[in-house]
């Protein structure tokens, strides 16, 4: 089993209540499922990435495989990546997915790119991310293919998470969040609103 790297976000804020340090957990989960296999993830590796104990991840979340259990829904990120008209929805979708990387060093759907590294539990995600994203969004929109089209607008906004976080394209993560929305949104607006 190879090591897992828990090393703290900078500056990060010392916890002050329950719903905070609960965030900070999820936050820190999130994180390590969308590095590593699940198998190679303890409760100590993501108590330290959180900044709190094991014993208070057991606490909130009862064991590792329930709060997996959150980590893999995407049911809140789903709210929030829908949160706007679908005429606006796909230059919505994109800052979502910048901001979330640029700033809070997260992103609504990347971790789905990593459900083979995580056996049963990648069948789990696969589904969630299907019912709760893909589903949700062609449930929106009008049209022909309405289905195929949101599989393909959200394949488009995994192109860029995938780019920005994972490559980290140079160029990309130089530009200004409102320039990569205007060249890409018109990109995914098209599958919403053809």
């Amino acid at each position: 089993m190879r090591a897992v790297s828990t090393a703290p976000p900078q500056g990060a804020a010392p916890r002050r209540d329950a719903e905070a340090t609960k965030a900070a957990i999820l936050k820190s989960a999130r994180y390590l499922l969308a590095r590593h296999a699940h198998t190679d993830i303890t409760l100590r590796d993501i108590a330290e990435r959180a900044g709190v104990s094991p014993p208070l991840i057991m606490k909130y979340f009862g064991n590792k495989d329930a709060l997996f259990a959150r980590v893999m829904s995407f049911e809140t990120d789903a709210e929030a990546l829908l949160d706007a008209p679908t005429t606006e929805l796909g230059a919505h979708m994109v800052r979502l997915v910048l901001v979330s990387q640029s700033e809070r060093g997260a992103d609504p759907l990347l971790r789905i790119v990593f459900a083979p590294l995580h056996g049963d539990q990648g069948d789990i995600l696969r589904t969630n991310f299907r019912a709760q994203v893909t589903e949700r969004l062609a449930a929106r929109l009008e049209g022909p293919e309405a289905d195929l089209r949101a599989e393909l607008a959200v394949g488009t906004l995994l192109g860029l998470g995938v780019m920005y976080g994972i490559v980290r394209a140079p160029h990309l993560r130089a530009s200004e969040v409102d320039d990569i929305v205007d060249r890409y949104a018109p990109l995914v607006q098209t599958q919403l609103t053809p």
